[in-house]
């Protein structure tokens, strides 16, 4: 009879437990969709990210090559028809930087990725507002006429080389781009140098910055840079080789 009860204890007891659990934890009820193309740099951000804070997604490949962000059903999520987008439980939002951000704010498990410090969020935030603003932006204006088979700017280039020179200075002193611990604005940043690497542009000049980028890339290791962002970025340089 004390054995019986013991069980009964125990199991209500693991099952109270687990009920705690669930109450206390942070992830989705259910598999946030992630509409994505494989190549996309903002899209491998976002995939890295999410697996860097533990959060399943489900995948809903989305090729743009062939139009599937034109469709009635896509316009009707996301007017802008921009990837990568995610629907959580119909909540909807577009743009890397602000869904690497809502993921961190929702669901992080803490906030190492990105800190709750005032100041040390705001870093961050500088960070990928650099990003978005001045580094992706100049690496844009550089490679996407030669993706479309326009020949290399030097123009564009020397643009792109005074922000790589920027975000040198910037890294001064600093393990990664917004201190000495990885933050989802070295999450969102190490794509542009991902296809850099896999186009063959020579960053090799920029001191911390080559450091960084190794340093960054062996961080990301157990959260899919081989598999996502290397892979990716290789895929991208394929097209361009193409042409």
């Amino acid at each position: 009879m004390k054995s019986s009860m013991f069980t009964v204890v125990f199991v209500v007891s693991v099952l109270c437990n687990a009920a705690a659990r669930s109450k206390s934890s942070k992830m989705p009820v259910e598999p946030i969709k992630l509409y994505y193309f494989p190549p996309s740099p903002p899209c491998r951000a976002v995939m890295m990210a999410a697996k860097a804070m533990g959060i399943e997604l489900e995948m809903v490949l989305t090729n743009i090559i062939e139009g599937e962000h034109m469709t009635p059903e896509f316009l009707k999520m996301n007017p802008q028809h921009t990837i990568p987008t995610i629907d959580d439980n119909g909540f909807i939002l577009w743009e890397s930087r602000a869904i690497i951000q809502y993921l961190a704010n929702a669901y992080g498990r803490d906030d190492a990725l990105y800190p709750k410090n005032p100041r040390l969020r705001a870093m961050v935030d500088q960070r990928l507002n650099f990003d978005l603003g001045t580094l992706f932006s100049r690496y844009l204006n550089l490679y996407s006429p030669v993706l479309h088979g326009e020949p290399f700017s030097d123009e564009m280039d020397a643009k792109l080389k005074e922000a790589l020179g920027w975000f040198n200075t910037m890294l001064e002193g600093r393990a990664f781009s917004a201190g000495d611990n990885l933050t989802v604005a070295d999450i969102s940043i190490v794509v542009v140098f991902s296809n850099l690497e896999a186009f063959g542009y020579d960053f090799s000049a920029y001191d911390n910055v080559t450091k960084w980028f190794e340093r960054t890339k062996k961080a990301l290791e157990p959260h899919g840079y081989k598999e996502i962002d290397q892979a990716g970025a290789q895929m991208l340089a394929s097209f361009i080789k193409k042409d």
